[in-house]
């Protein structure tokens, strides 16, 4: 009978019920984490649209300086193409601007000009589209399910957040 107990004393383990919650345990934190990990990742793909809009700004003013309109001279009174050419996914040399995550529309007249960067169709950002005018009016016109309407005088960050 003492070497049934020694025999037990040692065997030494996890019983199945300890091992199913462990398992429980994790995945709680999983459904937790991996939420908050999704719009982080689409947080840090909100800065490319930001950034080139913020340059594509700077490039239509330098451009209005050169040639006091924000269309090139050959274009009607209403363009659909500005003065600087939109970023896309194959340009981008050193220093250059490129989109990854967004595509970039322009709508301009003479003295006014509106920049669009829109979400790319299965991109973390699709569903976000962001302005920025000549008077450095910036909007969020759709932002996924973090705003359900239009937000005017900044670009949503993240969850919330506008700046």
């Amino acid at each position: 009978m003492s070497t049934l107990r020694t025999r037990r004393a040692h065997a030494a383990g996890f019983t199945l019920i300890e091992l199913m919650i462990v398992v429980a345990i994790i995945a709680v934190l999983a459904a937790i984490a991996l939420p908050i990990y999704s719009d982080y990742i689409t947080r840090s793909k909100l800065t490319e649209a930001q950034n080139n809009l913020s340059t594509l700004r700077v490039a239509m003013e330098q451009y209005f300086q050169d040639n006091r309109q924000y269309i090139p001279a050959s274009s009607s009174s209403t363009a659909t193409n500005c003065g600087v050419s939109m970023p896309t996914a194959t340009t981008g040399s050193a220093g250059a601007s490129m989109a990854k995550y967004f595509s970039y529309s322009c709508t301009a007249t003479a003295s006014t000009y509106t920049i669009t960067a829109t979400g790319n169709t299965g991109t973390p950002v699709s569903g976000f589209e962001f302005t920025i005018n000549q008077n450095n009016a910036r909007g969020t016109n759709s932002a996924k399910t973090w705003y359900s309407t239009p937000v005017s005088g900044c670009w949503v960050t993240a969850k919330g957040t506008c700046q």
